[in-house]
């Protein structure tokens, strides 16, 4: 296997080029078979692993943390190998909740910024997160008072690093320069839905990524399963209505698609994953495996290298918006 630690956009933090992403364990994963996950991906070498305290779905939200929690709390050394990133913004309901208007609505307030991180630490058993991530924009609530919470948390050492999730090029732009104006470091990284049948932020959001020195980490990078190939598209994810939909829309592209990696040799989910990974703003794809083998089948795609001619044949078959604003669309 081929993994390789690269820094986080400009910043020092080395993440491995795979991010295990966690959103399946307690639903489609038990947290027996999420432990050995766990266990194979810091064999394998992966040192990133990204939740958030919404997961749990098929259980309560937080459900997911509680599982990383006890998986950490086994010691031998867990904790301090792993980069540990989670997530803020929405409403996080749990049965010992009672019912708080602030806690019970999507936002960035300061108040629910301190509280959700003070919850998130508890679930995940640990006294730090080290990268705290926004999950989305809250263009309500005034930079002024996110980045007093945020340093706030990193003054006392609860957190280490703030990323941001779901934002526009300008929202990223905007909370930089808000950050430095009052002495902090700002945004480390972006977490962006980004794959080959959906390169919208290559118009604003990674420009504005690599001007401010954000890493981009891509989540669903197989387009929850699209890019997965025509002919697996049975059970599970696959068998979605609307991935059905979709699927019947593109099948002219996803045809040309599996031609071309068959040519290649390899799988198209190996080839989704492996030209994210071309991408030099991308720190580190997001996978979210079900299975161990699932976990392995993705490394496997830091071994794939991509010449110029595939990269090309790939941009035509998919195309994306034409390249970056405003060029994409004016002169």
């Amino acid at each position: 296997m081929a993994i390789e630690y690269r820094r986080l956009g400009k910043h020092g933090v080395l993440v491995s080029n795979i991010c295990l992403g966690t959103m399946n364990f307690g639903w489609h994963t038990s947290e027996e078979d999420s432990f050995k996950i766990m266990d194979r991906a810091l064999e394998l070498g992966i040192n990133f692993f990204d939740t958030a305290d919404v997961y749990g779905w098929g259980g309560q939200n937080g459900d997911t943390e509680l599982i990383i929690g006890r998986w950490l709390a086994q010691g031998n050394g867990r904790r301090e190998a792993i980069v540990l990133a989670t997530k803020v913004y929405n409403p996080v309901k749990r049965k010992e909740n009672k019912p708080e208007p602030n806690s019970d609505r999507a936002c960035l307030s300061a108040m629910k910024i301190k509280k959700h991180c003070e919850n998130s630490l508890r679930r995940l058993k640990t006294d730090w997160i080290d990268i705290y991530q926004m999950h989305h924009i809250d263009r309500d609530c005034p930079w002024d008072e996110i980045w007093q919470a945020f340093g706030s948390l990193i003054n006392q050492g609860k957190i280490v690093y703030a990323g941001s999730s779901n934002f526009a090029g300008w929202d990223i732009a905007t909370a930089c320069q808000e950050a430095w104006k009052q002495g902090y470091t700002g945004l480390v990284s972006e977490q962006s839905v980004y794959n080959l049948a959906n390169r919208h932020i290559e118009l604003e959001v990674i420009p504005a990524c690599r001007y401010y020195g954000l890493g981009l980490i891509p989540y669903s990078p197989l387009g929850g399963g699209l890019l997965a190939g025509i002919s697996e598209k049975s059970g599970g994810r696959r068998s979605d209505k609307g991935l059905i939909k979709t699927t019947e829309e593109k099948k002219n592209q996803l045809e040309r698609y599996e031609a071309l990696c068959k040519k290649i040799g390899e799988p198209p989910a190996i080839i989704a994953l492996a030209w994210l990974l071309h991408n030099t703003v991308v720190s580190a794809p997001i996978i979210g495996p079900r299975t161990i083998n699932q976990l392995e089948d993705a490394v496997r795609a830091t071994e794939v290298k991509l010449d110029n001619d595939t990269l090309k044949e790939l941009d035509e078959i998919f195309p994306g918006p034409g390249g970056e604003a405003p060029k994409a669309y004016a002169w």
